[in-house]
């Protein structure tokens, strides 16, 4: 039986949904025993609350500081970088004992961290040799701040080829870069059609269908986005999702159907990539593991409200290699999505760069590179 560990910190939802699409691929292969913790159900709670409330307050009231410290944050040296990411460990250490002490009864052949907190104290741990197992970086932003590099890692597995040459020029060993993709759900590289998610879901056949990710983005902006598009002279149909944002669907109450454009307003739901195949546009924020969802499936999406520093660079990216637009101003979504929607040549050619920067099978690339890499160490251990 091999066993392995991964390890996340509840800090937004991108990292939960990568540690569970691992959990999922690696659980295909035979005799593979999988266990997923969150460090923050770990750690103290002074910890776990001091983190989480300047995250969020940070994020949400002082977005440019963010952006300040997050951008300033970053080493280019990586022994400069490396030496930073151990004082936080150290600082970090006193209170994850819980998390220590699991990792050491864990017993696991190898411990995957799709964040930096959990990384931070294997790198601690390695260094003083309390880390026999392997221990393997998952990075599921775009593009990887320093704060990712950890010393004594056996390989990092990275969203593009533009991470990896990044990492690289910083002087991380190219033998431990592997580009795989951001993990996303495995049901992502299953085969779906547009025509069968609109009939599924009670959609027009043929009619433009945009779909609007809100859940993240301040309701007075998406009050603004959804009311210029349903005054829009062209038929279609406009889907909101507010997921857990329960406040939003509140203040859009008022809000109904346009003359042409049809409205559809959404809670919490688990059909997230049926919406993302059966649109033809997607309006959305710039997580890591969104847009890699919606980048696997060939989507062209609008970004609007990228969150400073990480969410930045993902947008960068993703407008860069043509998959996408990215938008400050939510005035400008909507003549944006209607001029796209009037362009089809254009639509189609986001659509055809999308899958080159997405990828559906990810987390099964990382699941085999891991196993085997295991198993070579196992027959080498065994020969000698």
């Amino acid at each position: 039986m091999t066993r392995i560990l991964i390890l996340y910190a509840s800090l937004g939802s991108g990292h939960i949904s990568a540690a569970k699409a691992l959990r999922e691929a690696f659980t295909r292969y035979p005799g593979v025993e999988v266990q997923i913790e969150d460090a923050f159900d770990h750690a103290s709670p002074l910890l776990r609350e001091t983190i989480t409330t300047i995250y969020e307050r940070l994020s949400e009231r002082v977005p440019h500081l963010y952006r300040v410290i997050y951008e300033g944050s970053d080493v280019e040296d990586l022994e400069e970088s490396m030496n930073d990411n151990l004082l936080f460990a150290k600082i970090e250490r006193p209170f994850l004992k819980d998390l220590e002490r699991l990792i050491k009864d864990s017993q696991s052949d190898a411990i995957i961290c799709v964040q930096q907190i959990p990384s931070r104290l294997l790198q601690l741990m390695n260094r003083e040799g309390e880390l026999p197992q392997p221990h393997y970086v998952v990075v599921t932003d775009v593009m990887a701040h320093s704060t990712w590099l950890t010393p004594g890692v056996k390989g990092y597995f990275l969203p593009s080829d533009l991470t990896a040459e990044v990492l690289v020029q910083r002087g991380v060993e190219p033998s431990l870069v592997h580009v795989t993709g951001i993990p996303v759900k495995l049901e992502i590289a299953e085969p779906k059609s547009q025509e069968e998610m609109r009939q599924r879901h009670n959609l027009p056949p043929d009619l433009p269908v945009v779909t609007l990710f809100g859940g993240g983005l301040q309701a007075k902006r998406v009050r603004l986005m959804i009311s210029r598009l349903l005054d829009s002279p062209n038929p279609g149909m406009l889907i909101v999702v507010a997921g857990r944002n329960e406040s939003l669907l509140e203040k859009l109450e008022d809000l109904s159907d346009g003359a042409q454009m049809k409205l559809r307003k959404l809670g919490m739901i688990d059909y997230v990539d049926d919406l993302v195949v059966a649109s033809d546009l997607v309006i959305t924020k710039a997580g890591g593991l969104i847009t890699s969802e919606i980048l696997a499936r060939g989507t062209p999406m609008v970004i609007i409200d990228p969150f400073p520093g990480q969410e930045e660079w993902n947008a960068d990216v993703v407008s860069a290699m043509g998959a996408g637009v990215q938008l400050r101003l939510p005035g400008m979504v909507p003549p944006t999505v209607l001029h796209l929607l009037n362009q089809p040549d254009q639509l189609a050619f986001m659509r055809q760069k999308a899958p080159k920067i997405g990828q559906p099978l990810a987390a099964l690339k990382i699941a085999n590179i891991i196993l085997e890499q295991l198993q070579s160490s196992k027959s080498l251990s065994e020969k000698f």
